[in-house]
Parts: C-alpha cells; sequence; structure tokens
C-alpha cells in the first residue's frame, strides 16, 4: 500500500469503526427491548417527561410513507451507496467529518437492517409532555435515527466551516 491509499484508508477506517459501533448500540437496544418490552407496551422512566415504549415503524420519520418498509429499505441501500462514493465532496477527511460520516452509515445500516429482518423499525424512545388533554409527544426514535440526525447535522457543520474558511483565505494571484 503508498503512502497515499494508507492515508486514505485511516479516514474510511475511522469512519467505519464509528459505524460499527453506532450499529452496535443500536441493534444492542434494540434487542433489549425486543427481550424486555412487548409490542406496544410502555415503561415510564421520567413521569410525564420520558419512557421507553416499543413501537413498530414501518414508514420513515414521524411514521411517514407508512406502509412502504420495502421501498424504505431500497432508498436506505441507495444512500448507503451514494454517501459512500460521495463522501469526499464533504469534509470527510478531518476528524468531526469521519465522525458525522460514521453516525450515519452507521445509523441507516441499523435501520436497514430492521427494515430487511423485521420488516420495520423498533422505534422506543418516547419525550413526551403530559397535559391536561393527555399527551403531547415527540415521535418515538432509536438510536439510529438519533445518529442519522447527529451526523447529518455535524456534516453540514462541518462543510459550513469548510466553505466559511475557504472564503476568508485570500486566493493565490489575487491582491
Amino acid at each position: 500500500m503508498n503512502s497515499t491509499q494508507s492515508a486514505q484508508a485511516k479516514p474510511n477506517l475511522r469512519i467505519a469503526i464509528i459505524a460499527l459501533g453506532v450499529l452496535t448500540l443500536d441493534q444492542t437496544t434494540k434487542a433489549l427491548v425486543l427481550r424486555f418490552l412487548g409490542f406496544t407496551e410502555e415503561h415510564v422512566v421520567v413521569s410525564g417527561l420520558f419512557k421507553f415504549v416499543h413501537w413498530q415503524n414501518t414508514g420513515a420519520a414521524w411514521s411517514l410513507f407508512r406502509g412502504n418498509n420495502g421501498w424504505l429499505a431500497v432508498v436506505a441501500a441507495v444512500a448507503l451507496v451514494i454517501l459512500y462514493l460521495s463522501r469526499h465532496h464533504f469534509e470527510s477527511r478531518s476528524m468531526l467529518g469521519q465522525v458525522a460520516f460514521g453516525l450515519v452509515f452507521g445509523g441507516i445500516t441499523g435501520n436497514l437492517i430492521d427494515r430487511m429482518f423485521r420488516k420495520h423499525v423498533i422505534d422506543f424512545l418516547y419525550f413526551f409532555i403530559q397535559g391536561g388533554t393527555g399527551e403531547i409527544g415527540f415521535p418515538a426514535f432509536n438510536v439510529a435515527d438519533s445518529a442519522i440526525c447527529t451526523g447529518v447535522g455535524l456534516v453540514f457543520l462541518v462543510t459550513w466551516q469548510a466553505e466559511r474558511k475557504a472564503r476568508a483565505t485570500p486566493q493565490r494571484g489575487t491582491k
């Protein structure tokens, strides 16, 4: 392996290690939900604020496109390929960029595994506010969802920082 290949392999290895960590945490927490909570069962952790639930989602975020698990699995697989091939267009060479892509890859893979083998995604983290007329809650989510959202946010951040830095750096040959 030459020095250029070695230099490129290190960021890819970091991305893969982070993705594997996210995937392991995601699948482990979902296995615990399957073991300790029956379908639709809930366990209040913080009264009036947070509980573990066992909900099945055949849609995307906020249950959009519910019932389209197969198509969403295809979209996720295509997204993984496109993200892998286009990662160099984003700041994947920086450590923060590698963390971002590791989070996104691990999260997409975690939910894709659910879609392929369970035919739905397991959501189990549920934040809500108990009101006079009932609960008002944020849609339930899982570790993979959190990783995807955090990773995408970090990709935007590192890309924005890099563009800002490039604009602030004078170009050669200009005054």
